[in-house]
């Protein structure tokens, strides 16, 4: 797979899931993924604001996918 498959499969299972998983999670939601293919993944993702990584107080990375939000135009019009 070309890396930009990858991360577009990755975010997909993290979007279908819904919620937040561990990133042994995210292996098992792609089972046809390498470890280093997902991290790679969840970097991009990361980086990009597609994704949010935390640690959790057992020292587990936790990611889930953002939502997008919708840019509202502004009434005032673009600025001069």
């Amino acid at each position: 797979m070309i890396l930009a498959a990858i991360i577009v499969r990755v975010h997909r299972a993290l979007e279908q899931l819904g919620t937040e998983c561990s990133m042994e999670e995210v292996l098992t939601l792609c089972p046809e993924l390498t470890w280093n293919q997902v991290f790679i993944a969840i970097d991009y993702l990361s980086r990009a604001g597609q994704v949010r990584v935390t640690l959790d107080g057992d020292r587990t990375y936790r990611v889930q996918a953002q939502h997008a939000v919708p840019v509202a135009a502004s009434p005032a019009g673009p600025a001069p």
